[in-house]
């Protein structure tokens, strides 16, 4: 006969275990409603639409920048993008900012051809790493896009509808934490829209 008493429930022993090893929960950073939880730096339209996130270059055509309110840094982030007109923006990752300068590292999504999951350091040494040329295709332009960044420690490593895009070790990244930020770049004429921004504390 099984003694019922000594049966610890699996849901339990499941919860002891994701405290016992700091596992965290997804969180999502967009609510669909409005802009809780980001901040806007410069003068560009960043608004919500039909449950969306848009951006759009506004009339002075200059960078503009969403970034979340907490920092982060170690974790994975998953987002959807679609471009409209021309889709230069990026995703910054443990990056500070001061007005619209940000310091920082930005995985590309831009154009197609124009590395779209690169690393970019910003104010710094420019390109860290590009995909490679028969990876540009991977971005299906004026549809949605899975955009994923995982950050952990040194390495850095994205994926482009679930293809893995670049990945890279890099002492200055891993001594950083900061804000993740959108972007919009200057010269006008942008829009693109992002949904199901979640991210993974690791």
């Amino acid at each position: 006969m099984i003694n019922s008493k000594r049966i610890i429930p699996t849901a339990f022993i499941l919860g002891v275990f994701l405290f016992a090893t700091g596992a965290s929960a997804q969180e999502s950073l967009f609510n669909g409603e409005d802009l809780s939880g980001w901040t806007n730096y410069g003068t560009e339209k960043w608004y919500v639409e039909d449950g969306e996130l848009i951006c759009e270059s506004g009339p002075d055509g200059e960078y503009g920048y969403l970034g979340t309110d907490q920092e982060f840094k170690n974790f994975e982030l998953t987002l959807q993008f679609r471009q409209e007109a021309d889709g230069n923006s990026g995703v910054f990752i443990r990056s500070d900012i001061e007005g619209t300068k940000i310091s920082g590292w930005q995985v590309e999504v831009a154009p197609s051809g124009h590395h779209t999951g690169g690393i970019y350091e910003s104010y710094g040494r420019g390109w860290l790493i590009k995909p490679e040329e028969e990876k540009e295709k991977i971005l299906k332009e004026g549809e949605w896009n899975t955009l994923r960044i995982r950050a952990e420690g040194d390495q850095v490593t994205s994926w482009l509808n679930d293809v893995m895009m670049v990945e890279i070790n890099d002492e200055k990244i891993g001594a950083a934490e900061g804000m993740i930020a959108l972007q919009i770049h200057s010269g006008g004429g942008i829009k693109v829209r992002w949904k199901d921004i979640v991210v993974t504390k690791l």
